[in-house]
């Protein structure tokens, strides 16, 4: 395992050699970080790319952390980072007269008289953000691909404990209110796999073919979503 200083944090990578031209960085699920370089590749040439790449490693790692099983529960204090569409925001508690929840120069900024609403004010704020950012997805997803109109589909968000989505018989695609905290294109990839489900109820050839004609790269955002569910 090699390491190497970005700032004040430390970054440990693990290099795999391999017959290629270009030198590229993984982070992987469990934060670890993997290096592919070419056989000819030396030390210092694989330091300076992963110094320069650093802000993202770290980008990247806070990411999947934020949905590993191990992290520790949310304390609802001020300086907790907390994901919003895929972006890690700082945690600020105000004491105010009004309660509110705002976005503000990276920070997710919520006033409060009592200190003990914060979790509920912004368990709030993320549910109604999921209805207005996934409704509005929604919406323009219909009006990109009329093909799925005909079916007359019916959005409903909610809370789901083992998965992202789901599509009824009936035309109901009921969406994880949870990926609110996952980027945009997470969220469309999920909701073009289940509208696919009201041509193609099963995951066969034929769905996987369709869902193509919509999402080319769908099986690199699938298997990002999978990888964070683990």
């Amino acid at each position: 395992m090699n390491q190497i200083k970005v700032g004040t944090k430390t970054i440990g990578y693990s290099v795999e050699y391999r017959e290629r031209k270009t030198l590229g960085i993984k982070v992987m699920p469990d934060s670890s970080v993997v290096v592919v370089a070419p056989v000819h590749a030396n030390q210092p040439e694989i330091q300076k790319k992963v110094k320069e790449k650093g802000r993202w490693i770290l980008q990247q790692q806070s990411f999947f952390d934020s949905f590993q099983p191990g992290t520790p529960s949310r304390q609802f204090i001020s300086g907790e980072t907390h994901l919003y569409l895929g972006r890690q925001y700082k945690l600020r508690i105000e004491k105010g007269p009004a309660n509110a929840v705002k976005l503000y120069r990276g920070q997710l900024v919520v006033s409060s008289a009592n200190t003990k609403d914060v979790q509920q004010l912004l368990n709030e704020w993320y549910r109604e953000r999921a209805k207005t950012v996934i409704s509005d997805l929604f919406s323009q997803l219909l009006l990109n691909h009329k093909a799925f109109s005909k079916y007359a589909p019916i959005l409903r968000i909610q809370k789901m404990n083992n998965r992202w989505g789901s599509c009824t018989p009936t035309g109901k695609i009921i969406i994880n209110s949870e990926l609110i905290k996952a980027p945009k294109v997470c969220i469309e990839y999920i909701l073009l796999h289940e509208l696919c489900h009201l041509a193609y109820p099963n995951h066969n050839k034929k769905f996987y073919n369709y869902l193509s004609t919509y999402m080319s790269d769908w099986s690199d955002v699938k298997n990002r979503l999978e990888k964070i569910m683990s």
